[in-house]
């Protein structure tokens, strides 16, 4: 029955996640684009299992004993003190289930945290309430990306995860990710990658994804950092090798000179929740005063 409740769980996830960004009603991880996630998710589903599974024995046997061990099925009361089977026996089976657990779990984290050799690096950098990128293997060029307004929006983007510059990489290349914070505590987050690293002022952490499927997908700032927290989206566009040279040559020129106008934009309130009117928080004021 637990296989049964896992597969209906995996079925559920294959026909509601679109890609690289939630449904509608989904309950359940988004597909997977990358090998962490796909470890991920087969973690997920076995844990899963293992879960159903100690529930519902704990209910069989709730249900046993209201049954054969009530009043009026047993008016003397047992006056057994223990039983060392059953002692035994609930001590070693959990920490064999512990155990069956902390196997998959620890190769799952050493597959997360152990780099392998990257095809390229780009730079996040958190800000309140955008995200800028450097590109330093493909001409170290950056840029801002900023959400794109509901009213801007284009008929294939969705509302509060498009952006206005998106990350461009190639398909099935190892991607390093490195990740600042400008002003405070972000989080850089993309579900369909199995993505989730701090971005600490100060400090510069990194991860890795190696997409395998082309397409646009979506995260966003997984860290409360402000009133404008829910409004930092991450778009990310897996493209061919020879897609992602042609941009490249095109961002080269588009970002040649690139000053960067977010802090502007965001004290304009330009982008939809960033400021009321008339108002600039102290961290976009020195940012625009520079």
């Amino acid at each position: 029955m637990a296989g049964l409740m896992v597969l209906a769980f995996a079925g559920m996830d294959a026909a509601l996640a679109g890609t690289g960004q939630p449904s509608p009603w989904q309950i359940n991880l988004q597909g997977a684009a990358s090998p962490v996630m796909e470890s991920i998710r087969s973690f997920h589903y076995f844990l899963l299992a293992i879960i159903v599974a100690v529930v519902l024995l704990v209910l069989v046997l709730l249900v046993i004993v209201m049954i054969r061990f009530n009043e009026k099925a047993n008016p003397v009361p047992s006056r057994t003190t223990h039983n060392t089977l059953i002692e035994v026996a609930w001590t070693v089976v959990p920490v064999l289930i512990l155990v069956a657990i902390a196997i998959p779990s620890f190769r799952l984290l050493f597959l997360e945290l152990d780099l392998p050799k990257a095809d390229m690096t780009v730079k996040a950098t958190g800000h309140q309430w955008y995200w800028s990128y450097e590109y330093p293997d493909n001409g170290d060029f950056s840029f801002d990306s900023l959400m794109v307004p509901t009213e801007d929006l284009k008929p294939d983007q969705p509302r509060l995860l498009a952006v206005d510059n998106e990350v461009v990489v190639p398909v099935n290349k190892i991607v390093r990710i490195q990740v600042t914070g400008a002003d405070v505590i972000h989080s850089f987050a993309l579900p369909s990658f199995g993505i989730k690293i701090d971005a600490i002022p100060g400090r510069l952490n990194e991860t890795w994804f190696q997409a395998e499927k082309e397409g646009v997908y979506y995260g966003q700032c997984s860290e409360l950092c402000g009133k404008d927290h829910a409004f930092m989206p991450i778009a990310i566009r897996v493209v061919s090798e020879a897609d992602f040279a042609a941009w490249v040559e095109k961002a080269k020129q588009e970002f040649a000179s690139n000053e960067t106008q977010a802090p502007e934009r965001v004290a304009r309130n330009d982008v939809p929740g960033t400021m009321m009117p008339g108002t600039m928080l102290p961290v976009a004021a020195a940012a625009a005063a520079r």
